[in-house]
């Protein structure tokens, strides 16, 4: 279905321009230009949606330059579903205006032909090692060759590889400690198994421990919540059929995954496969199952942790806060550690800048706001700041490096796998 059609059908009208996004839009913030808030974006949407208006390089520009963040969503009182239209937008610009053939070429090899293939994300994963381990960064770093090609701002983004590698753990089984209370599915996503393999083994870990069988499914893969974001939506749609083929070949009672931003898309499979009579029932069945491990973990009774001595904060990622509305599950994880002290962070669910692959494409803006949110962070005095989605730890890890005052960034689970995993 093109990007056109879909625009159409969701309901533009719906927003009634009363400006109540406008102060949580985080370009609207940071620039103060009508054009940059949702209310002014989904105003050119329905000028290009009629044809009253032409697809500009204006348009592309301010369209371009959303986070996708969905807090209007949270402060809309009508329900505009601004995340869906901001999609469809973009995939309707991948086909108005085509990308030069070097963009199509890269963005292909990147999200379409290394994101899919395990062994390619694992000989880049060992690449990236070797990166490391030899000097060779450090190299890089220290006689301004990044800067000499343009890659300095680039270099805090890039993951740290995690050998071994988490694909090794797909296709497996793992059985609950104790007796089994409950039979999951984990969706180990993509780049994760490279560059989170440690979070990805903490979440089963965890899992295991409250009483779970965890299934990681074989025929799995990329949810294809990146190329939604980017308008690469038959992409996402392949990637979709791929994942409920893999998920519903078995029973399960629930399908965990530990990535907000993927959680989202895969909460929505029901809907791109709308269009697909072929996967429609299959998909709202996937979709139905589909939980945030934060989520699926306060809905149960939990084996109690044992005591952690520090303190520690919390960063909203904006998909599970204001795409999933799931705000007091992690919250009620951190809160069961012994020991821990929670403190509460000013403007916890304004975004930190990471967006996907926002903070690469729209550095300055990106910058500006992490700017913020490491100042919020360092008020806090936590010594650990917690958040649910690897995409915002690599941002606020790069935060911490040239804002804070040397803060550990963890995912909310890995630090509840430290306290089930330390001593009495």
């Amino acid at each position: 279905m093109a990007g056109s059609d879909i625009l159409r059908q969701v309901d533009l009208d719906r927003c009634i321009h009363c400006g109540l996004c406008l102060n949580a839009c985080p370009t609207y913030r940071e620039l103060g230009v009508e054009m940059d808030s949702p209310r002014g974006r989904i105003y050119q949407m329905v000028q290009v949606a009629t044809a009253a208006a032409p697809v500009s390089d204006s348009y592309v520009e301010h369209i371009g330059l959303c986070l996708a963040c969905r807090a209007c969503e949270s402060a809309c009182p009508s329900g505009v579903q601004y995340g869906k239209l901001v999609e469809a937008a973009r995939a309707e610009l991948e086909t108005a205006r085509p990308r030069s053939l070097s963009q199509r070429i890269v963005r292909s090899l990147l999200l379409d032909t290394l994101f899919s293939s395990r062994r390619l994300m694992s000989l880049a994963g060992r690449g990236l090692w070797l990166y490391e381990k030899s000097g060779m960064r450090a190299l890089a770093r220290s006689t301004g060759l990044l800067r000499a090609l343009g890659m300095e701002r680039l270099d805090p983004l890039t993951p740290t590889a995690e050998p071994p590698f988490f694909f090794n753990q797909i296709g497996k089984v793992y059985p609950a400690e104790g007796k089994r209370r409950y039979r999951v599915a984990f969706l180990a996503g993509c780049i994760a198994n490279v560059a989170f393999a440690r979070l990805n083994e903490a979440t089963v870990r965890v899992l295991r421990k409250n009483g779970c069988e965890v299934a990681i499914p074989a025929g799995q893969g990329c949810c294809g919540a990146l190329h939604l974001h980017v308008g690469m939506r038959e992409s996402a749609l392949k990637l979709a059929r791929r994942n409920v083929d893999a998920f519903l070949s078995d029973d399960y009672d629930a399908i965990i995954t530990n990535a907000a931003g993927c959680g989202s898309t895969l909460k929505e499979y029901g809907e791109l496969l709308a269009g697909d009579t072929a996967y429609t029932g299959r998909a709202h069945k996937f979709a139905a199952l589909v939980r945030d491990v934060n989520e699926f973990l306060a809905g149960i009774e939990m084996v109690p942790a044992h005591p952690l001595q520090a303190t520690v904060t919390y960063q909203d990622s904006c998909h599970l806060a204001h795409g999933q509305k799931i705000r007091i599950a992690p919250r009620k994880l951190l809160a069961a550690i012994p020991g821990l002290q929670y403190r509460e962070l000013a403007a916890a669910d304004q975004c930190c800048g990471s967006a996907g692959i926002y903070n690469v494409v729209h550095a300055d803006m990106a910058d500006a706001l992490l700017e913020k949110k490491m100042a919020a962070v360092n008020a806090t005095g936590a010594g650990i700041v917690t958040t649910a989605n690897p995409g915002c730890l690599l941002q606020l890890r790069a935060g911490v490096t040239k804002h804070g005052r040397g803060q550990r960034v963890l995912h909310v689970i890995e630090i509840l796998d430290e306290a089930y995993r330390s001593q009495r």
